[in-house]
C-alpha cells in the first residue's frame, strides 16, 4: 500500500491526463461507429475473419489475397464477444489506435527527454483526423501504425541503452508489424539511420557499436523468424504477387524509374497535407527552429516519414491515401515539441492556449465533419469516393440486410448478389446470412444478358432477390431482367446506388 501511495503520488499527473485522454479518445472513436456504411475491404476482411474463426485449416485465408493474417487473427478473436462482425473488425482498428495513442507518448516522451512532448503527442493523435477515420474502420491500417510507432520508440531506446531485453521485445514488435503488413518491413530496413543518434562520444565505442549491430541483428532475425510462420501456408508466394499490383518490382522500374514519380508525389503530398493540415504541418517544420537541441533525433523522425514516403512515390503503382498513415505519424511529436516551446515560451498563458489553438483549428474542424457528415468532410477525395460517395462505399447495405433479414423470418428467401470476390453485396450477404437456414445465396459476375433460368423457377416457390451495389453501367446490364425494385439508396453525395430487386416469377 505504501509503494502504491507513493507511485500514485509520484505519477499523479501522469495519471490524470492518462485518464482524461483515454475517455476522449474511446468517446471519439466509438461516438457513431457504426454510422459509416461498411467498405468493400471492410467487407473482405470480415468475412475472412468469420471464416478463420470458425474453421483452424483457414487461418491463413487472407494470404490467398496476398494480405497478411495478423489483423484477421484479432478480428476473429473479438468477434467471440463482440455479435456483430463488422463492429468486431471495427473495434480491432479502436484498440490499435489507443495502443498507438499510448506509443506516441513514450516515443515523444523518450525521444525530447520531456513528458510535455509526450502528452501533447498522444492529444494531437487523438485529434488527427487522419487517425478519426481509420481507427473507426475495419481495415489494417491503424494497425500498422500501432507497430510503427512502438517500433520506432522501441528502436530509440534500443540504441540508447542497447539491452538484450529490449531487442527481444523490438523483436516481437517487429514481428507484429510485417505479419500485419508488407509496409511493417520499414521499421528493420530503416535501423541504419538509428546510428545517427548512436553516441559516439561515450567510451568504449566499438565495442558498444558491435553491441548495437548484434542486437538490432538479433531483432531482425526473429522479426523474420516470426514472419517465416507465414511459409506454413502455400498460399505465402501470393503475398509478393500482390505487392506488384501497388508497387513497381525493381526489375520494372529501372525500365522508368521516374516516369510516374512526379505524378506520384503530387498526389501522396496533396493526401498528406489534407490530413495533416497545413498549420500542422507548419509546426512540424518549426520543430527545427524554436529549439536547437535533440537536432539528431527531430532528423530520426523526419527520415522515418520521408524515406517511405518517398519510396512510395517512386515505387508506386497503385496508390491509396492510407498507406502513408503510418509514416505521418512520425511527424506528431516533432509536432507536439513546437507546442512546447510555444506555450513555455509565451508568458501569457491566454495568449499561448489561443495561438495553439489557431494551429489545431482546421484539425478540430475536420473531426467534427468527419463525425457529423462524413459525406462531406474535408478528406482526400479518393477516400471519400472509396468510403462513402463511390461505388465501393456501403450505402444502403444496412438497410437492404435488415430488410432481407426480416423477409426471411417469415420463411425461405434466395439472394443473387452481383459480384464475386471483393463484391460488397456478395460479402454482406456471406458475413450476415452465413447460418441463416432460410437465405439461400450466391454470387454472380459477370452479368448476364438475360435473367438466368433458375431464378424464375426459384420465383414460383420462395421470393428471390437480387442484391445490386455498384457503378451505373453495370446497372443497365440488367434493365431486360424481369425484375420489381424494392429498395434504393444512393451512396452518399455521389451517383452509385444499393438497389435490392425482387424477381417477377
Amino acid at each position: 500500500m505504501v509503494f502504491l501511495r507513493k507511485f500514485l503520488s509520484r505519477y499523479r499527473f501522469e495519471i490524470t491526463t492518462f485518464v482524461i485522454l483515454t475517455i476522449a479518445y474511446f468517446s471519439l472513436r466509438l461516438y457513431k461507429i457504426m454510422s459509416l456504411p461498411i467498405f468493400t475491404d471492410e467487407a473482405i476482411y470480415t468475412r475472412w475473419s468469420q471464416i478463420a474463426r470458425y474453421d483452424p485449416a483457414w487461418r491463413f485465408i487472407s494470404l490467398t489475397d496476398g494480405k497478411q493474417p495478423l489483423f484477421v487473427w484479432f478480428d476473429m478473436l473479438i468477434m467471440r464477444i463482440v455479435s456483430d462482425p463488422l463492429l468486431a473488425g471495427r473495434l480491432v482498428s479502436v484498440f490499435a489506435g489507443f495502443f498507438t495513442m499510448i506509443g506516441l507518448y513514450f516515443l515523444g516522451k523518450e525521444a525530447f527527454k520531456n513528458r510535455n512532448v509526450g502528452i501533447i503527442s498522444s492529444f494531437l493523435y487523438l485529434i488527427y483526423p487522419f487517425a478519426l477515420v481509420y481507427d473507426r474502420m475495419a481495415l489494417y491500417d491503424s494497425l500498422v501504425g500501432t507497430f510503427a510507432v512502438w517500433g520506432l520508440y522501441l528502436e530509440i531506446l534500443l540504441v540508447r541503452k542497447l539491452r538484450l531485453d529490449l531487442a527481444l521485445i523490438l523483436g516481437m514488435v517487429l514481428g507484429g508489424g510485417v505479419l500485419t503488413k508488407t509496409s511493417g518491413f520499414f521499421n528493420i530496413y530503416l535501423m541504419p539511420f538509428l546510428l545517427i543518434i548512436f553516441d559516439w562520444n561515450r567510451k568504449k565505442r566499438t565495442q558498444r557499436l558491435i553491441n548495437f549491430i548484434l542486437l538490432f541483428g538479433l531483432s531482425s532475425v526473429l522479426a523474420y523468424g516470426y514472419y517465416s510462420v507465414l511459409r506454413l501456408s502455400p498460399f505465402f508466394n501470393i503475398i509478393n504477387e500482390k505487392n506488384t499490383i501497388f508497387v513497381y518490382p525493381l526489375h520494372d522500374w529501372v525500365n522508368h524509374p521516374f516516369n510516374f514519380f512526379e505524378g506520384n508525389i503530387r498526389g501522396v503530398w496533396d493526401w498528406f497535407i489534407t490530413y495533416l493540415t497545413w498549420p500542422v504541418f507548419l509546426l512540424v517544420i518549426s520543430s527545427f527552429f524554436v529549439s536547437f537541441k535533440f537536432l539528431r533525433e527531430k532528423i530520426l523522425l523526419l527520415i522515418w516519414f520521408m524515406v517511405p514516403f518517398v519510396a512510395l512515390a517512386l515505387f508506386g503503382r497503385v496508390l491509396y491515401p492510407r498507406f502513408i498513415f503510418f509514416m505521418t505519424l512520425s511527424l506528431l511529436p516533432l509536432s507536439a515539441l513546437s507546442i512546447s516551446e510555444i506555450y513555455e515560451r509565451l508568458r501569457n498563458k491566454y495568449v499561448a492556449f489561443l495561438a495553439i489553438l489557431v494551429f489545431l483549428l482546421l484539425a478540430i474542424r475536420g473531426d467534427y465533419m468527419i463525425l457529423a457528415n462524413f459525406s462531406k468532410a474535408p478528406i482526400p477525395y479518393s477516400d471519400l469516393e472509396q468510403y462513402i460517395n463511390g461505388w465501393p462505399g456501403g450505402g444502403g447495405i444496412n438497410e437492404v440486410i435488415r430488410y432481407l433479414d426480416k423477409e426471411s423470418k417469415k420463411g425461405r428467401i434466395y439472394v443473387l448478389s452481383i459480384g464475386t470476390f471483393g463484391s460488397l453485396p456478395t460479402y454482406s450477404a456471406e458475413i450476415y446470412f452465413g447460418d441463416n437456414k432460410n437465405v439461400e445465396k450466391r454470387g454472380i459476375y459477370p452479368i448476364p444478358e438475360t435473367i438466368p433460368k433458375d431464378l424464375l423457377e426459384k420465383a414460383k416457390t420462395m421470393p428471390v432477390y437480387v442484391f445490386f451495389s455498384n457503378q451505373e453501367e453495370f446497372r443497365a446490364q440488367i434493365k431486360s431482367w424481369p425484375l420489381q425494385k424494392i429498395l434504393e439508396f444512393q451512396k452518399g453525395t455521389g451517383t452509385s446506388k444499393t438497389i435490392l430487386y425482387k424477381v417477377s416469377p
